[in-house]
């Protein structure tokens, strides 16, 4: 099926596109026995290093509250940055001056700083200049760090996803005397929430994956943390290693699935245009419509 974006292959590109997808499964399985054989051969493979995952003890003492700190953290960060950078983004849009240049500096140099040196100012600031205490204090300043960041990259998602609408959206608006603020709010944002899922799911999934910097620098005991935990206690690192990525995939895996399906739910709403009329509806429609054409013709013979 070929569209204006797309040709449909013929019968030579079919059969690249096999040969290259064949190559490819050859080339990931050679990977991946290679990795085994390496693994085997370190002695990796050993039950002794992988029995302590079947036992609760491991998931209850390490993994799961260490789990359990980075949902928390990464939850906190999106729940603030989303609003925050909603503001931002409205506000860069601006037709006051005075409102759309400091937003720009300020989304600016947020998203130019490594959100690792802003965890880093946001730890000195909770410890020189407030009372948050020693416990807290790597959360808070994890949680200030990636607000920061992701608000400012969040906010240009925003300005993105209201500019990829059509002018004609805000120019029908603005006939009907809607004013900036109304159209924003009630045409435009709307419209390109779908626009902007797939991006701020993504900038979710990083959130999710820098939590983990928190706890190299700042002693934040997240997943990573306690698997480091884990594995002193049982000697086993690179096993270790392998179930925390797979947790990690598997929690990525989940919010992309879940911004997919909400994605095609929402385009699926928004099919309809308009209200179902019912018959009153539309009685009530013609009644007025015919007395219109009366009273038209009434002017028009007294004229």
């Amino acid at each position: 099926m070929s569209s204006v974006l797309y040709d449909a292959p013929g019968p030579r590109a079919k059969r690249r596109n096999v040969v290259l997808s064949v190559v490819f499964l050859l080339l990931l399985a050679l990977a991946v026995w290679w990795v085994w054989q390496k693994m085997d051969d370190k002695g990796q493979l050993k039950w002794d290093l992988w029995q302590p995952f079947t036992t609760s003890d491991a998931w209850t003492t390490y993994l799961l509250p260490g789990l359990g700190n980075t949902l928390k953290a990464a939850a906190l960060a999106m729940v603030i940055a989303l609003p925050l950078g909603a503001v931002f983004g409205m506000a860069r849009m601006s037709d006051h001056a005075w409102v759309r240049i400091p937003a720009g500096w300020i989304v600016e140099f947020f998203r130019s700083i490594p959100v690792l040196l802003l965890m880093l100012f946001a730890q000195e600031f909770y410890v020189r200049s407030t009372d948050v205490g020693s416990d807290e204090r790597p959360l808070y300043a994890v949680v200030t760090g990636l607000v920061l960041y992701n608000a400012s990259v969040l906010a240009e998602v925003v300005r993105a996803g209201v500019l990829a609408l059509p002018k004609g959206q805000t120019e029908a608006a603005y006939a009907i005397g809607l004013r900036k603020g109304q159209t924003m709010a009630s045409i435009l944002l709307p419209q390109a929430v779908t626009v902007m899922l797939p991006a701020i799911v993504s900038q979710l999934v990083v959130v999710v994956k820098d939590t983990a910097l928190g706890g190299v620098m700042l002693q934040f005991t997240e997943l990573l943390t306690a698997r480091g935990t884990l594995a002193a206690n049982y000697a086993n690192v690179i096993p270790s290693f392998v179930v925390v990525a797979v947790i990690f995939i598997v929690l990525n895996l989940a919010l992309t699935t879940f911004a997919s399906w909400l994605e095609k739910r929402l385009r699926r709403s928004k099919r309809g245009t308009g209200a179902v009329l019912g018959a009153e509806d539309v009685d009530d429609l013609n009644a007025v419509e015919i007395s219109g054409t009366f009273a038209t013709g009434a002017g028009g013979a007294n004229a």
